[in-house]
């Protein structure tokens, strides 16, 4: 969403005397940093191909615009000696820097709609929403192994902008992070954005999640638990159907 008169200035989009090709490596760190989660300064070295020194220099630019924030990598198992890995994770500012210019424009349109028609407009628009998502994956579901829809339904929200990854849990179910949410502002004021959409990530997964934190209510990632698919209770005509199916 691009156009509203009244956008947000961020510390990438006001005016500055560094040169135009220094800001823009300095949004593409921020970006990685968005989308990848917390990471080190040699990861984003290789990914971009810079040098240690240009990479800290980056680096403390976004720490001193308040676009990054330092973080200390959480300890798994036996480490050697030496300092924890330092991370660079992404603020409030920082993804502010991202965010689309409707957001405005969006929360008065969803207000007017909650005014004139109540909650269950936007219930009802939200579910309208995902409803594409939902059309566009459900047959594709359909022909992958139950164990890659959730890889799958990953790489369909990162090509839509939510930067998300799939990962396994140490109890048997999955998790799907979102580093990135393009509504997280309009969102905030109307969940029902986030709950259409986790309808919709149970529909296509065909098994229980639950959302365990937001963008929108000032988390860092949105996180969503996905049950194993043991856990799912079928029905006794979808019993027959999957055993009649073998």
């Amino acid at each position: 969403m691009t156009g509203t008169a009244n956008t947000r200035e961020t510390a990438a989009s006001r005016p500055s005397a560094v040169p135009s090709a220094e800001r823009g490596t300095r949004a593409h760190v921020a970006r990685l940093i968005m989308e990848h989660g917390p990471v080190t300064a040699a990861a984003l070295g290789e990914r971009l191909g810079l040098t240690p020194s240009a990479v800290r220099r980056h680096l403390d630019n976004l720490l001193a615009e308040g676009m990054i924030e330092p973080r200390t990598a959480r300890q798994r198992g036996q480490r050697g000696r030496g300092r924890p890995a330092k991370l660079f994770g992404i603020t409030d500012a920082g993804r502010s820097a991202f965010e689309h210019a409707y957001d405005d424009l969006a929360g008065s349109a969803l207000r007017f709609l909650a005014d004139r028609l109540g909650g269950e407009a936007v219930t009802d628009f939200a579910r309208s929403q995902v409803s594409a998502l939902v059309a566009r994956l459900t047959p594709i579901m359909r022909e992958v192994p139950e164990d890659q829809r959730l890889r799958v339904l990953a790489e369909a929200l990162s090509a839509d902008g939510y930067a998300a990854s799939a990962s396994k849990t140490g109890t048997g179910g999955e998790q799907l992070c979102q580093h990135h949410c393009p509504v997280a502002h309009v969102a905030a004021e109307f969940p029902q954005l986030c709950e259409a959409e986790t309808e919709a990530f149970g529909q296509l997964l065909g098994t229980p999640v639950q959302r365990l934190a937001t963008i929108a209510h000032g988390d860092g990632i949105c996180t969503t638990h996905v049950s194993p698919r043991s856990h799912v209770i079928l029905s006794p005509q979808q019993r027959e159907s999957k055993e009649s199916g073998r």
